[in-house]
């Protein structure tokens, strides 16, 4: 149901609207490995957020439904990539059902904790797993930072709009 009003056009709460709304909301671009049964695992992120600072703490969303969610549940550790604008295709390759997000032409290698670190992004850390908190289709991930390198060269990637982007100056 839709409303016009002084305010606009108002809509119920649904999943079409949060959707809608969050598409117009500009978002770092983020991706999330761990160490899987089988293999690497990872997942392109826009819900990565910093918790605390004392002791440094920061949180992500995964679905329960996804690919990544069965290693997420059970690994102690992640890596946390903030990827640059010139990642986007590894942004797309990570977000994209059924993708070979490990094979070639991404660049990668085995990090502290067995965790995957990509290589050539902005910065990344590598995180202990605190608690993993339900809400709805999705858990948030509540993680301590173990240890990182912010250096990496580049200018960072959003997302906004239902694409990858880079900023404007």
């Amino acid at each position: 149901m839709t409303a016009t009003s002084g305010l606009g056009t108002t809509q119920l709460a649904s999943p079409d609207l949060l959707r809608s709304v969050f598409r117009r909301h500009a978002a770092g671009v983020a991706v999330i490995t761990a160490r899987g049964e089988t293999g690497p695992v990872g997942f392109t992120a826009t819900s990565l957020t910093s918790v605390s600072a004392e002791p440094p703490m920061l949180s992500f969303g995964i679905g329960t439904g996804a690919s990544s969610w069965p290693a997420i549940a059970a690994t102690d550790h992640v890596g946390v990539h903030i990827l640059g604008e010139h990642q986007q295709p590894l942004a797309a390759t990570f977000a994209r059902s059924g993708a070979d997000r490990f094979g070639p032409p991404t660049a990668w290698r085995e990090g502290p904790e067995g965790v995957p670190v990509l290589d050539d992004v902005l910065a990344w850390m590598v995180c202990r797993i605190v608690g993993r908190v339900p809400a709805g289709d999705h858990r948030i991930v509540l993680a301590e930072v173990v240890l990182g390198d912010p250096t990496g060269p580049g200018r960072p990637l959003v997302y906004h709009q239902g694409r990858f982007n880079g900023l404007r100056d």
